[in-house]
């Protein structure tokens, strides 16, 4: 198919089929991103909290 033919949704799923034959990060170990993305909106901000305080501590300190 001509490539000025392309769908968007042809193109969305060309990007995500060549993300997912790249080797991912999380082999070597979990990122920021994929802890985030697996936590949801609670999990988040409960971790954002977590991470202000453990900060404040160390300033204050």
């Amino acid at each position: 198919m001509n490539k000025d033919k392309e769908t968007p949704e042809m193109r969305r799923e060309k990007l995500r089929q060549e993300e997912l034959k790249k080797s991912s990060s999380s082999i070597q170990g979990s990122n920021l991103a994929d802890l985030v993305g697996g936590l949801g909106w609670k999990g988040t901000g409960i971790l954002i909290l977590i991470l202000i305080l453990v900060g404040a501590y160390f300033l204050l300190r």
